[in-house]
């Protein structure tokens, strides 16, 4: 009997551990797509989030009334009140657009000098992560640390009532700038399958920033890197 019971006991721990997901699995809840149709309405509320260790995350604020950022476990969300940028660090906030992973541990890579531009910098990603073993398959998360030559940001604060979504409607309405020579850390996940969803249709990179000040945080229209930066990937 007694042996019995340890078989069941056995067989329950190992179900439990095959049901338990990977660290580093990236989950998203709402989609680029739904958003670009008008469906701004709350997919997840943050505070489900609270207390996961080593969270990373990006997303719109729901009615795409900000934009969020979480860098372990830390928010930086950002929206605009009075022509100005207000940040919270706090986890109140509700999104329509959510990616998220939790990662423990990464490995660092410097980026290369002529490594500058957006579209470079997708390139070095996407060998870097395949040099370093990652399922190209699955999509992942990464961290950008370092100077910026100069860097585009936005934060969204979308008219209520306005139903006709475009990209340059998103880029442009609320507030956005350019800020140049400054040490940011920036959020980002990478999928080769995830287009319209978390990833706009052109890119396989979806990438939001923080000043190392946390003054100012939002989402990364287009950015000059500097000649000390860092990449970080998820380590196997």
């Amino acid at each position: 009997m007694k042996l019995i019971r340890l078989s069941l006991l056995l067989i329950v721990l190992v179900s439990c551990n095959n049901n338990k997901e990977p660290m580093g699995k990236v989950y998203h809840n709402g989609a680029l797509r739904t958003l670009m149709k008008g469906d701004l309405n709350t997919v997840v509320q943050l505070d489900s989030l609270k207390g996961k260790d080593n969270l990373y995350a990006l997303g719109a604020a729901s009615n795409l009334k900000g934009e969020i950022q979480i860098f372990n476990g830390s928010p930086v969300n950002a929206r605009v009140e009075n022509e100005k940028i207000i940040i919270d660090s706090s986890f109140d906030e509700s999104a329509s657009l959510l990616v998220y992973a939790q990662i423990p541990v990464w490995t660092e890579i410097t980026i290369p000098a002529s490594v500058k531009t957006k579209v470079a910098l997708e390139e070095f990603i996407q060998v870097s992560a395949m040099n370093k073993g990652l399922d190209m398959g699955r999509p992942f998360p990464f961290l950008v640390e370092g100077e910026i030559s100069s860097l585009d940001w936005h934060v969204i604060d979308w008219p209520e009532g306005d139903t006709l979504h475009t990209h340059e409607k998103h880029r442009n309405s609320g507030l956005n700038g350019t800020i140049k020579e400054k040490e940011v850390e920036i959020i980002g996940f990478f999928s080769l399958h995830h287009k319209t969803v978390f990833t706009h249709h052109s890119t396989n990179i979806h990438i939001h920033f923080k000043t190392e000040d946390r003054s100012l945080a939002g989402h990364v229209d287009d950015l000059q890197l500097g000649n000390d930066t860092k990449l970080k990937l998820p380590k196997k």
